[in-house]
């Protein structure tokens, strides 16, 4: 008899059932399990939530130091200048390129599905309260690239404004290597360090991804889905177009890869952000996969944290057809000019978002402000948007591994033979 072999389980496997038992638990208790002080404040409200932040926190800790040292080290060991000044453009165009692109994609599909049609919403008719009049111009954009004060900047989070200032310190080390050796290591150091201690959270990944899923179909179940199918399925739609024409496009005309190789090679990394609705969560899984797969971390460890940033395409579609579904639902007719301005706006507003769960919602309220939509119509998305945010995730993770591997290749810092070996 042949023996038995012992394979255990890897990460990506161990997500995915904990994601499946999530799901099957949050249906279970929102239809079969009586509503109650038990149900609702101990178990989705206490142990559900409080298990599923912690993790979320656990994430968080690590992203403003990850992405310091990552992009610092990664402009360090560039080295050649040219090459960072090469890469550096290069993504930067391709992000807000193809976010743009998003915007007009979900725009045009939700002009054609029109979710919201006929709801006949009033205006003031939702108690909703969240400070949106603000518009921040494009000047006070640009200004806030650069942190006044950097360790300010590290304390809030402000991701903008620290990669600006990771970048500025990478290429003064690459710069003057022969006298900051020792701070050069320090720096390459403290990234391995903050690599080794985020794959050592991921490790709890299943867990924390199990209480998130249940948590949230525990309070959904299949109710307030139904009755949000045309938004859904105009935003679901969106994403698909992005990720199977759009991306898989981009990388057949540049790279001369098999897209659905990459895709089946990415998934693990797809599965990940989906569970989490992260970008930020998702960093140190996409940089370690786009380099088992070809792609020079030196490469991936700038461009990456950076997408996880300003690259947010799944965030832009929702964002484009939130617009159209919420100006239906109230009866308000877009112009043209509209339609330009939440592209411009969109655009924009996905620089510097933080690659949280959820932060499209707030992003969204600046985008329905400068068209003159009532703020208030988010209150009817808000039910579901932990679901499509995890999808939207998903998308902004994969636009910048494509990017990535994109820009890669045109720097010939993408082995393809190491790709295909892999298929």
């Amino acid at each position: 008899m042949k023996a038995k072999s012992n394979k255990k389980l890897g990460l990506t496997s161990k997500i995915f059932i904990a994601l499946i038992c999530g799901m099957i638990l949050g249906i279970v208790m929102h239809y079969f399990v009586p509503k109650g002080h038990i149900k609702d404040d101990i178990i989705i409200d206490g142990i559900f939530y409080l298990l599923g932040q912690m993790f979320i926190r656990a994430m968080q800790m690590l992203v403003v130091p990850l992405v310091f040292f990552s992009i610092a080290d990664g402009c360090r060991n560039m080295g050649d200048t040219k090459t960072l000044g090469k890469v550096g453009i290069r993504i930067v165009l391709f992000y807000l390129l193809t976010t743009a692109l998003a915007i007009i994609i979900a725009l045009s599909l939700a002009s054609i599905i029109n979710p919201g049609k006929g709801m006949n919403m009033k205006l003031g008719s939702n108690e909703f309260n969240m400070d949106a009049g603000e518009k921040t111009s494009m000047k006070d954009t640009l200004l806030n690239m650069i942190p006044t004060n950097p360790i300010e900047a590290l304390a809030k989070g402000d991701m903008l404004q620290i990669i600006i200032f990771a970048v500025i310190v990478g290429l003064l080390i690459a710069g003057m290597e022969d006298r900051m050796e020792t701070l050069g290591n320090i720096i390459t150091e403290m990234n391995e360090l903050m690599m080794s201690m985020t794959m050592a959270v991921m490790k709890l990944a299943p867990i924390g991804v199990f209480f998130l899923i249940a948590r949230t179909f525990s309070n959904l179940g299949y109710d307030v889905i139904l009755s949000m199918l045309s938004y859904m399925i105009s935003v679901i739609l969106g994403l698909a177009f992005q990720l199977l024409i759009v991306y898989m496009l981009l990388l057949t005309i540049f790279v001369r890869v098999n897209p659905f190789a990459f895709l089946k090679k990415y998934f693990p990394v797809m599965t990940f952000a989906f569970s989490t609705a992260s970008s930020n969560a998702t960093v140190p899984l996409n940089i370690q996969t786009l380099e088992d797969i070809g792609v020079d971390k030196k490469i991936s460890s700038f461009t990456i944290p950076l997408g996880a940033t300003i690259n947010m395409d799944g965030t832009a579609i929702m964002q484009g057809v939130a617009v159209v579904f919420i100006a239906n639902a109230y009866g308000i007719d877009l112009t043209l000019n509209d339609y330009l301005t939440v592209i411009l706006t969109a655009t924009i507003a996905s620089v510097g978002t933080a690659g949280i769960p959820s932060v499209g919602l707030v992003t969204l309220s600046m985008v329905l402000s400068s068209v003159g939509l009532p703020v208030e119509g988010i209150a009817m998305i808000m039910g579901i948007d932990r679901i499509l945010d995890m999808a939207r995730t998903a998308i902004n993770t994969t636009g910048d591994a494509s990017g990535t591997i994109i820009v890669a290749n045109s720097v010939n810092a993408f082995n393809k033979e190491k790709f295909n070996k892999r298929v």
